[in-house]
């Protein structure tokens, strides 16, 4: 839908719309947890309340893993969104097999919706495969071990089920463990090895049985997505830009990646050691040298089903924040890729062999093992184990055999210290492995150390020689700037053009001066967070951003499945809330000079004026689009708030737990559906923004 009104043809037309995760979506005949067959009654909702927008969460298959930015496969549907009931071979298998029958009313008893409860995700997805495998073993397919003219067809269609399957029947042969576990023939196979494991006739039953799973999975995301179109609704898919490092495409496809460094961001102020997210980054020589054809195949598996997608962390297609696979922080991390800073850069500068020694290795002290073991010839001896010696000084430098701070870690040293003390010594000398000012990437080029102020070996250099070190860095990121841009208008430009959907980008937290450029003369929707738009050096009170002024190109959000909810951004972050409200004092009805009207609506509690408030307020955006959570669109009607606010968040980002990512809707769809005065509230916020 575009608007031809709008000087820039390449400009959506302005709609509202709504996020939720599949699985949340629950309707009366879908009571175990959101399938497929959810969307048409989704798109009744929207369609009702005047919004033009579904957004997901990433569907794909993660395996055992709840998280849906966690892929085992770039283009697998994940199994648990079937609905069992709506595939073909389900009546008769439930008319004539006891067992399945009895399985099939036990996952219906076992995991019933309650709106104030989180989904059992492990549990319902064996539940989901043991039945899907009892349909699967009823068929003509199973009994003959053939593929049928229907599914043979799927297959030839979708070539990337060859490596799924044969992955999929090895996750199942080891138990599930990462495939690096696995016995080494089967790590490393080459596409032939594979396609020869999947032709195998021992094998065949179990991988067809992955391959029907899979075209039954797609056969009912397109039906649905169909009705969905049909209605005159956009869905819009979400591409995570990485994938999990035990996936199906990091094994089958391994040159692809960079096995030996993890993504991850650099040191901020809520993470002291960074993050990494084990992910391995992109190879982008060989995809560039393949015409990128992994990733346009991507696009174009999923505009099967999509009108938009958005690319989750886009960042990474200018740079990625890149850490070696031997440590485990992010603190020696580095930007790929990157303009270095040569040896013969740093010599002409004034920075001989010794000086750049200094400066790129740490350099440690036996005092500083001696004052943990309090033993002058223990602390050499285990200085021996990780280090050499400097000449005569009591002073040492890393082996090249120590790699990060994992081979330091996974040192034994109990026959020099026990327990505490030899947490002591390795946390010591891990310290001191970061404790550096430039990273020699590979032989003679560097790059500064994101901290490197922070650095012993910084902070020992006088005033010149900084000053002259500085010179250095600041020459490469100018050069670092034009290299990023030119890298991302290469791969964005021959992505967004490989599809018709509308392209939108995760860009929160980037500051890259090329980045605003490339998305928009690409097309690709930048991500607004109203409640992070704000000018932050504007103090004391750091005022939003004018809403009306949001580039058109863009996404306006209330929130994020990684952020609070409305609500609970109200209650715990009142200071930054209240001051969106006395912005927008109008949005709530308020005159923004009744100042005793506006402090009282501050120090009230979360109400149901409050939540429509903000999003009346949000409908200001300039931008194209305003995509907001269901659940903060439920916030409009405190019959559907939960009685702990904590329960409508999705996701806390930096914990793993059984609660993340198991989120459900607080009622129905069918329920909402008929809410006409809720619909009427979402209406008028969609009809503000639209005009």
């Amino acid at each position: 839908m575009i608007n031809s009104q709008n000087n820039n043809s390449s400009i959506p037309e302005r709609l509202t719309g709504l996020s939720v995760p599949l699985g949340a979506a629950y309707t009366k005949k879908n009571t175990v947890i959101g399938e497929f067959t959810v969307l048409p009654e989704l798109a009744k909702i929207c369609k009702s309340a005047g919004l033009g927008i579904i957004q997901l969460l990433p569907v794909n298959d993660t395996g055992t893993q709840s998280s849906p930015y966690s892929g085992l496969s770039a283009f697998a549907l994940h199994p648990i969104y079937i609905d069992i009931k709506e595939i073909p071979e389900f009546k008769d298998a439930y008319a004539s097999n006891k067992t399945f029958a009895k399985a099939y009313d036990q996952m219906i008893k076992d995991f019933p919706y309650t709106p104030d409860g989180r989904y059992k995700y492990q549990d319902i997805l064996n539940a989901k495969t043991n039945l899907l495998q009892i349909l699967f073993d009823s068929t003509e397919i199973a009994k003959s071990e053939k593929a049928n003219d229907e599914l043979q067809k799927w297959i030839d269609k979708n070539p990337w089920i060859v490596n799924y399957a044969v992955y999929k029947n090895l996750k199942y042969k080891y138990m599930q463990a990462s495939w690096k576990e696995w016995a080494k023939e089967d790590q490393t196979p080459s596409q032939k090895e594979i396609k020869s494991r999947w032709n195998d006739a021992k094998l065949m039953k179990n991988h067809l049985f992955y391959a029907w799973t899979q075209m039954r999975a797609a056969q009912q995301f397109k039906k649905s997505t169909d009705a969905v179109r049909k209605a005159g609704i956009i869905l819009k898919g979400d591409m995570p830009i990485l994938m999990n490092e035990d996936s199906c495409d990091a094994w089958a496809c391994p040159d692809i990646f960079n096995h030996n460094l993890r993504a991850g961001s650099p040191v901020d102020g809520e993470n002291p050691t960074g993050q990494n997210w084990g992910f391995p980054t992109y190879n982008w020589d060989v995809l560039k040298k393949n015409k990128f054809s992994w990733w346009i195949d991507r696009l174009k598996s999923a505009e099967q089903y999509y009108g938009a997608y958005r690319l989750d962390h886009i960042l990474g297609f200018f740079r990625i924040w890149a850490i070696p696979a031997t440590d485990t922080t992010a603190v020696l991390g580095h930007t790929v890729p990157y303009v270095p800073i040569t040896r013969e850069q740093l010599n002409n500068a004034g920075f001989d062999d010794g000086r750049i020694r200094w400066l790129s290795q740490p350099h440690v002290s036996t005092g500083l093992i001696e004052d943990i073991t309090w033993n002058h010839e223990t602390a050499t001896a285990i200085l021996n184990k990780f280090m050499n010696r400097i000449g005569s000084e009591e002073l040492w430098l890393f082996k090249n055999t120590i790699k990060g701070d994992k081979d330091i870690y996974s040192t034994d040293l109990s026959a020099y210290c026990q327990g505490d003390a030899q947490q002591r010594v390795k946390d010591a000398l891990s310290l001191k492995w970061r404790d550096r000012c430039l990273i020699e990437v590979t032989p003679d080029c560097f790059v500064p150390v994101w901290t490197y102020y922070n650095s012993t070996a910084w902070n020992s250099l006088n005033e010149d020689e900084k000053n002259r070190l500085k010179s250095q860095m600041a020459r490469a990121e100018v050069a670092q700037d034009k290299l990023w841009e030119t890298q991302s208008d290469e791969i964005l430009s021959t992505l967004t053009k490989s599809v018709k959907m509308v392209p939108c980008g995760e860009d929160l937290g980037a500051n890259l001066p090329c980045l605003p450029g490339v998305m928009e003369k690409n097309g690709i929707l930048a991500l607004r967070v109203t409640r992070w738009c704000r000018n932050w050096d504007a103090k004391p009170e750091m005022p939003y951003k004018y809403l009306p002024e949001t580039i058109p190109l863009s996404v306006t959000t209330s929130s994020v499945h990684d952020s609070t909810t409305l609500r609970q951004w109200w209650q715990e972050d009142r200071d930054a809330a209240s001051l969106f409200a006395r912005s927008y004092a109008d949005a709530f009805g308020i005159n923004a000079n009744d100042f005793g009207e506006l402090q009282m609506l501050c120090n009230a509690p979360f109400s149901e004026k409050i939540a429509e408030g903000f999003l009346q307020g949000l409908a200001r955006s300039g931008s194209c689009w305003c995509i907001h959570p269901m659940g903060d669109f439920l916030s409009l009607s405190k019959k559907y708030w939960l009685a702990n606010p904590n329960d409508e968040r999705i996701n806390v980002p930096g914990s793993v737990t059984d609660f993340n990512w198991t989120y459900r809707l607080p009622a129905y769809l069918d329920d909402i559906a008929k809410d006409k005065e809720l619909l009427e509230k979402i209406k008028k916020i969609a009809d503000l923004h639209k005009a």
